[in-house]
Formats: C-alpha cells, structure tokens, sequence
C-alpha cells in the first residue's frame, strides 16, 4: 500500500495518505491544511479519494477538510462528540490568529468498532478520548501502522488542557485501546516523529507513572 505524510499548516500535523496500489482508491487522514499539496501527492499515484478521516476537530487536523471534500467529493468521517469543537472553528483560528477556514458537514459519524475497507484493507476505528472527547485513532493491521492523532506521540502523549481534554481519560484510552496492539505496530503520531508501541511501552514517561 501506498503511504505519504505530508505535514501540512503552521503546527506541521501530519496527513496520511493511504492508497491502494491496485485499485487506486486512497485515504486522506487529518488534511489540516495545504489542500494543493495534499491533491499534488494524490495525482502523482493517481489516486482518487474515497474517506477523508478526521481524528479529532483541532484546527490543525481538520482545516482543510471542506476544500478536500470539494475537490474530491469524499466523505467526512469523525467522531460525533467532536462535533462541538468543530463548530467552534472560528474560535480555534483565533487562538492561532489565522483566518477561519470553511466548514463541511460530517457525512458518517466514527463509533468504536466501525471500519472501511478501500481496496480491500481494513481500517479500524479506535475511539481513544482525552485529547478531545471525540478523539480516535486508526489502526490498520494489514499494514502494522496506528494513525494515533493527538493522543499518543514519540516520548509523550496528547495535551488535555484544551477544552474536552481529560488527563486520566487519555491515559486510559492509551493503556486500553493502543497499547493492546502489537508491540512492533507503527504510530504516526499527529505531529513529529513516528514510534512504536513496543518503545511507548519501554521508553514514555507518562505511560509508566
């Protein structure tokens, strides 16, 4: 399978394309921002956008969402109980002092459970609250990688002083939901360097509190 990060916008959230070499359908995850560059790195595989998932509704993973939808014509997917945030996007672009982008409707809502299939590979949807209360991460076992968003990082985890953030409840997602996977599965985190759970395990000081 096909997998660039491009990240993208003032704070460098890293957007996940996955595309399926035989099909040639993709994945966008967390488009923040640079749409042009995300549909540059799309038309050089020639994929065609089939999910566009949004891990959680900061300005920095979903602001370039409803230009990526307008020019694909992909679906949105997040989490319901991020809905709120994202409502409250012009509030966001203050705290950054950037402009507002556009919004989009959400067009299927992410529970626990669910996945997609493009071209045949399962993603599964992990919701992992605590960074925001509508946070999920993506776990796709075909390819050993977890798209963690915001709630699991290199050496850290998520902020949870923001509005929805909830310190025990992040470090619950994590213990639960991320670190039941494989050891050696890959974490893209939502910014930086990526990890494994085998090292958050070993090495993350906030998990071994």
């Amino acid at each position: 399978m096909i997998h660039e990060i491009i990240p993208v916008g003032v704070l460098q959230c890293n957007c996940s394309i996955f595309g399926d070499e035989q099909t040639r359908e993709a994945v966008v995850v967390d488009p923040g921002d640079e749409t042009a560059a995300i549909l540059a790195r799309l038309a050089k595989h020639g994929l065609r956008v089939t999910a566009i998932i949004i891990t959680h509704a900061h300005i920095d993973h979903i602001g370039g969402a409803a230009r990526l939808k307008a020019a694909t014509g992909a679906p949105v997917y997040m989490n319901a109980d991020d809905q709120e945030l994202y409502d409250h996007l012009d509030e966001q672009a203050g705290w950054l002092g950037m402009a507002t982008p556009s919004r989009t409707t959400v067009d299927v809502p992410i529970r626990e459970g669910d996945s997609i299939s493009p071209g045949g590979t399962e993603f599964r949807f992990l919701h992992t609250p605590g960074h925001t209360q509508g946070s999920v991460s993506v776990w796709i076992p075909a390819e050993n990688k977890l798209v963690a968003g915001d709630t699991l990082f290199r050496d850290s985890i998520g902020r949870t002083d923001l509005p929805g953030g909830d310190y025990r409840q992040i470090l619950r997602s994590i213990h639960t939901k991320l670190l039941a996977l494989p050891e050696e599965t890959i974490v893209i985190p939502g910014h930086g360097e990526q990890t494994t759970i085998g090292r958050e395990k070993e090495r993350n000081p906030f998990l071994r509190e």
